[in-house]
């Protein structure tokens, strides 16, 4: 059974730079007038919840009331993958079900984007409410409202997704090539708190990034932000001269001390990226679950 969240704690209450009524949505009930059809309806439409993850069991201490949302203390946590980032005004708690293992309805008190917040990351969405345990877990999420994608012509409604469970790790859900407008090559995290904080940079001498999403917060185990180790555990195959795929490592990973479940992957070369693996044993969610060998695709 998953005890407390030690170090989600670390990474919420050091301090807060936001003021959580600008991030938490509360409405109960699905309020989003569209004309855009349930895009899951449409076969290999592709538009769905990649992935949920059941992460903490009443794990959120009283301060998640005033740095998360109102109500989030003592709540369940789920973390959402989406395979397109979302238009945020068009997110509540309305939007979705969560279901658990006895059949069971969960309720959620809030759902936000934080922490993952930085550009190019509004496709994970954090869940907040009591939905589970480790006795009668929720086993399926349901999209029953009008969810968009960022640019409106998307609808996730009618989508669903089945939970990973309590006990497992997290592992790589989606990976892709970074625009290049979305770089910031050099940027230094500007400031020291760090659930939600902007993510750092790759270094100036960066020729390509690859973001990879995993399907939950990432640490080493103990809570610390990764650092060489887990650099060079990265395995990035790449496209060569031949049509040969090609093993590289990244020179540097950026977009750390943020808490977020997303990590850049600098890359030296203009070379195809075509797929990213990552061995088993390295990385833990905030309740220490390890990670499996893992590895996934990247999207172009």
């Amino acid at each position: 059974m998953k005890l407390f969240f030690p170090v989600l704690l670390v990474f919420l209450f050091e301090s807060a730079y936001l003021d959580a009524a600008e991030n938490a949505k509360y409405e109960q009930a699905d309020t989003t007038q569209t004309n855009v059809p349930p895009s899951a309806e449409v076969p290999d439409s592709g538009v769905m919840p990649l992935s949920a993850f059941f992460g903490a069991d009443n794990a959120f201490p009283p301060l998640a009331n005033r740095r998360i949302c109102e109500g989030a203390a003592g709540g369940d946590g789920m973390p959402l993958v989406f395979s397109h980032q979302l238009d945020i005004s068009t997110l509540q708690p309305g939007d979705f079900r969560i279901i658990r293992a006895d059949g069971s309805t969960g309720s959620l008190v809030c759902v936000t984007p934080m922490p993952a917040l930085d550009e190019g990351e509004l496709r994970t969405i954090l869940l907040i409410g009591e939905y589970g345990s480790a006795e009668n877990q929720p086993v399926q999420v349901d999209i029953v409202g009008n969810l968009l994608s960022i640019d409106g012509s998307l609808n996730f409604r009618n989508s669903s997704s089945t939970v990973i469970a309590l006990e497992e790790g997290p592992s790589l859900i989606y990976a892709e090539v970074v625009p290049e407008s979305q770089w910031d090559l050099g940027k230094e995290q500007s400031t020291g708190l760090r659930f939600g904080a902007p993510g750092d940079g790759c270094p100036e001498a960066t020729q390509q990034v690859v973001r990879v999403v995993w399907t939950g917060g990432i640490t080493k185990p103990g809570g610390d932000e990764i650092d060489h180790v887990e650099r060079l555990a990265y395995k990035v195959f790449v496209e060569g001269d031949a049509e040969e795929l090609n093993m590289i490592v990244p020179f540097a990973v950026a977009d750390l001390r943020d808490s977020d479940n997303n990590h850049e992957l600098c890359l030296d070369t203009t070379a195809k990226p075509l797929r990213v693996e990552f061995p088993a044993g390295l990385m833990t969610d905030p309740i220490e679950d390890l990670n499996p060998a893992t590895s996934i695709d990247v999207t172009h």
